[in-house]
């Protein structure tokens, strides 16, 4: 089944809720409903359009609608592939990180697109009224634009869009289930690759990236570096309003509870340590070598009730076939998922 796939996890959600204004809790309030009933009708926003059209290997075609702040997709054409920059910035932004996502899997892992075979690439902006998400529905990217005081723009952070558009790679590969272990396995593989779009664009080591994701979403007046920390999860923001970051890095703080799905977007925080430790050790630009291991995985090798223990498991051995078995990348992938208490 095709997941509708959030980059605000509830969990912040609710802290606007138990902690805001009455008009923050009112907002939030009217946004859950809102992706109550995106959820309700995912199939049929999926469907919209019929959205995902097939274009030549090595060549990108890119839509990004206007939604006019309805919650109707995909909305009103904007821009299209080849065509001039328009005055609206938001509609500017997904047209442009779209293409980086698109030029980073063709050009780093020889990838045709979202699905491999050339899937157009069409995103929706101006969605709802102060929306404060981005989600991948199914075929397409939609950006809310944020309500300025505890969220910016969400078509801003380049890694929040490869974030989003990944969930459309895992849902054609590996088709990780939404919950538990694979569910946040499949949270981890789109924060890797939204921080390695990021990361590529900037031409940033491992050593000098900041492993943030959103950094910038949030406003000045939220105290926060970003959504997560890959580097370090549980800091990522701790504010009044928003709580504080409740990412475990290692399996002795592993959530057992059964919020946001067994705790999709909690529990995300250990393997996605663990491939900041992995490219980290490995070093040098990590979508080359570590990027590639956890590709091959996602692509070729993992289930879609995967663990971590399968995931750390299948990242070693794909570690040692691309790169020399028992050799130092091998290793450290090993000690990576060690470090983090998924393997002894």
């Amino acid at each position: 089944m095709r997941q509708l796939s959030f980059i605000v996890p509830p969990h912040i959600q609710k802290e606007i809720i138990r902690n805001g204004t009455a008009a923050e809790r009112e907002l939030m309030l009217q946004q859950l409903s809102v992706s109550e009933m995106l959820r309700g009708r995912r199939q049929v926003l999926a469907e919209s359009g019929a959205l995902a059209v097939a274009a030549p290997p090595g060549r990108k075609r890119r839509a990004v609608y206007d939604a006019g702040g309805s919650e109707q997709l995909p909305g009103i054409l904007a821009r299209e592939e080849g065509s001039r920059a328009t005055h609206d910035r938001a509609v500017n932004e997904a047209y442009i990180s779209s293409g980086r996502m698109y030029d980073f899997m063709s050009k780093t892992y020889g990838r045709n697109s979202i699905d491999g075979r050339g899937m157009r690439l069409d995103s929706s902006v101006h969605f709802g009224v102060r929306y404060d998400n981005a989600f991948w529905n199914g075929s397409q990217m939609v950006y809310g634009d944020g309500d300025g005081r505890i969220f910016n723009r969400f078509t801003k952070c380049i890694d929040v869009v490869g974030h989003e558009l990944t969930h459309g790679v895992t849902q054609h590969e590996a088709g990780l289930e939404y919950q538990g272990q694979p569910g946040a396995l499949n949270e981890s593989f789109s924060d890797v690759f939204g921080s390695l779009l990021k990361q590529w664009v900037k031409k940033e080591s491992a050593a000098r990236a900041d492993w943030i994701i959103g950094a910038g979403l949030f406003t000045r007046r939220i105290r926060a570096a970003g959504l997560r920390s890959m580097k370090a999860p549980g800091t990522a923001y701790d504010d009044p309003l928003v709580g504080r970051d409740p990412q475990p890095a290692h399996m002795n703080d592993y959530y057992q509870g059964t919020d946001d799905n067994g705790g999709v977007h909690i529990n995300s925080g250990i393997p996605n340590r663990a491939f900041y430790l992995a490219a980290a050790a490995i070093g040098g630009n990590a979508w080359k070598k570590a990027g590639r291991i956890w590709y091959v995985a996602l692509c070729d090798r993992l289930k879609r009730r995967a663990s971590f223990a399968g995931a750390a498991r299948i990242t070693a051995a794909v570690a040692g076939e691309l790169y020399g078995s028992g050799g130092k990348v091998e290793q450290a992938v090993k000690n990576a998922w060690k470090q983090v208490g998924v393997i002894k």
